[in-house]
C-alpha cells in the first residue's frame, strides 16, 4: 500500500468541557423547561419567539416564498424517499404461531415507535432534504406522533422557509423552532409546550451529537453522528473529475469531513488530486471544501482490489463509491460501509436528495454495527408466546433444573408451581 496523500489523524477532541458545557444546558432545560429555552435563543440566536411551536400560518408563509419549481422539487424527491420507504416496510413482517415443540407458539410484531422527534439541522446550510429523509420514513413506519425541529435563522425567530416546506410535505405533525442541545434536552424530559417523545433522530454540531450521548437511555436515538465522510474505490477505468467532485462534495459540508480514495492505478490517484485542486479554484464554497481536503483527505494505491475491500472494510466509510468496471465483483465482499453507489453513474449527492434511500448514515466507524436511518429505525420487534397445558407440563421441569442451577429459586418455584398445580 502506497500512500500518495495522508490524512492528518483525528485527535481526540477534548470532550470534558464539551461534556460539561452540555450537561448544564441540559439539567437547565429540565429545570426550567420553557423559560430555559427562551433564554438560549436570546443567546445563540439573536430572537425570542411567543411559542416554539410553529404555526399553520408560519407554514403557509414559508410556501409563499418558495417558487414553484422549488416546491415541485421537494415533492419529487418526496415521492421517491417514500416509495423507498414503503417498499423497505413491506419487508418487516410479523411472525406468528412459530413451533418449536408441540404446544408451544412462539411469534413476534412489528410495532412502531408512538412518538418521535426529528432534529433537521440549521448551520452552514438549510438542510430541507435531510427534513424529507427522517419524517417520511417515521410517518411510513407509523410512527403516531412525529415532530421536527430545527434552529432558526439567526436574528429572524423563523426557520429556513424550505425546511419548513420540506417538513410539510413531508407529513409531519408538529414543528418546533428550537436548535441545538437545548433541543434535544427539550424533546427527551419535556417542557411546557414541548412533550417528550420516544425517539430522537437526526445529524447535528458536536453539541447536538454529545446531547444525545447523554440522553440516550431517557430517549432512544438512532446513533451518534461525526463529520461526513465519502471513500471511492477506483481502478483507474473512471474519470478523474468526476471523483473529484465527489470528494468535495463531502468536503464542503464542513471543516472536518473526509474524502478517500483506494484505487490500483497510482497515475488516476494522482489525476484526481489535480483535478481536486482545479475544481477548488471554481467551487463557491472552496474555502470549507479546501481546509476539509486538506486536512483529511487521502489518497491510497493498493496492490489490486481485494486489498481495497479489506482496506474499506476497515474503514467503514459513511459512503461508498465503486468507480470500477466491474462493480459487481466487489460487493459481496463489502460489509462494513453505510450506504452504496455502484458504478460512475451513480454519484453520491443522487441519495444526498433524491433518489430514494437514507443519507442519516453511521460514521466513524459506526458501519460496522448499524446502518443508516430507514423505516426500521422507527419499528420494534416484540415477540410473544403462549403454550398449552400439555406444553406447559413438558417445559416446566426442564426450566426448573435450569433456574435451580443458576440459584434462581423464585425463578424454579414460578416453574414448579405451574406444573404441580395442573397435574
Amino acid at each position: 500500500m502506497k500512500i500518495l496523500k495522508k490524512a492528518q489523524e483525528r485527535t481526540e477532541e477534548d470532550r470534558k468541557e464539551l461534556s460539561r458545557m452540555v450537561q448544564e444546558i441540559i439539567d437547565n432545560v429540565r429545570g426550567n423547561g420553557d423559560e430555559a429555552l427562551k433564554e438560549y435563543s436570546r443567546k445563540f440566536d439573536q430572537c425570542e419567539r411567543v411559542s416554539m411551536r410553529v404555526s399553520k400560518e408560519e407554514v403557509r408563509e414559508a410556501y409563499m416564498q418558495l417558487s414553484p419549481q422549488e416546491v415541485a422539487d421537494l415533492k419529487a424527491a418526496a415521492s421517491n424517499i417514500q416509495a423507498f420507504a414503503k417498499a423497505q416496510r413491506e419487508t418487516v413482517k410479523p411472525l406468528e404461531n412459530f413451533s418449536p415443540m408441540p404446544g408451544i407458539f412462539l411469534g413476534h410484531r412489528i410495532i412502531p415507535v408512538k412518538s418521535c422527534c426529528c432534529y433537521v439541522p440549521g448551520g452552514n446550510y438549510p438542510l430541507y432534504s435531510t427534513a424529507l429523509m427522517l419524517i417520511i420514513p417515521a410517518k411510513t413506519a407509523g410512527v403516531e406522533r412525529v415532530t421536527a425541529c430545527s434552529p432558526v435563522m439567526k436574528g429572524t425567530g423563523k426557520i429556513n422557509p424550505k425546511t419548513l416546506a420540506a417538513m410539510d410535505i413531508a407529513g409531519v405533525d408538529e414543528i418546533y423552532a428550537v436548535g441545538g442541545a437545548q433541543a434535544i434536552a427539550a424533546f427527551s424530559y419535556g417542557t411546557e409546550e414541548i412533550a417528550p417523545v420516544d425517539m430522537i433522530v437526526g445529524p447535528g454540531n458536536r453539541f447536538v451529537t454529545e446531547a444525545k450521548r447523554q440522553c440516550y437511555g431517557q430517549v432512544g436515538i438512532d446513533f451518534v453522528a461525526g463529520p461526513s465522510e465519502v471513500l471511492v474505490i477506483a481502478d483507474g477505468s473512471g474519470t478523474p473529475e468526476i471523483v473529484a467532485a465527489d470528494l468535495l462534495a463531502q468536503s464542503e459540508h464542513d471543516v472536518n469531513a473526509k474524502g478517500m480514495v483506494v484505487t490500483t492505478d497510482e497515475a488516476f490517484g494522482k489525476a484526481v488530486m489535480e483535478a481536486v485542486e482545479r475544481e477548488l479554484e471554481q467551487l463557491e464554497t472552496a474555502d470549507i471544501a479546501r481546509k476539509s481536503w486538506e486536512t483529511y483527505g487521502e489518497v491510497v494505491v493498493v496492490s489490486d482490489l481485494d486489498e481495497a475491500v479489506n482496506l474499506v472494510n476497515e474503514y467503514a466509510p459513511e459512503h461508498l463509491e465503486l468507480n470500477v468496471q466491474n462493480p459487481d465483483a466487489l460487493i459481496s465482499g463489502l460489509c462494513n460501509y453505510g450506504s452504496l453507489f455502484i458504478g460512475e453513474n451513480t454519484a453520491e449527492v443522487f441519495g444526498d436528495y433524491a433518489s430514494g434511500t437514507n443519507h442519516t448514515l453511521p460514521t466513524l466507524k459506526a458501519a460496522r454495527y448499524t446502518g443508516g436511518v430507514w423505516v426500521g429505525t422507527f419499528l420494534k420487534t416484540c415477540t410473544q408466546q403462549s403454550m398449552t397445558p400439555e406444553a406447559m407440563r413438558n417445559i416446566a421441569p426442564l426450566v426448573s433444573r435450569l433456574a435451580d442451577g443458576e440459584g434462581l429459586k423464585g425463578h424454579r418455584q414460578a416453574a414448579d408451581i405451574r406444573f404441580t398445580s395442573q397435574k
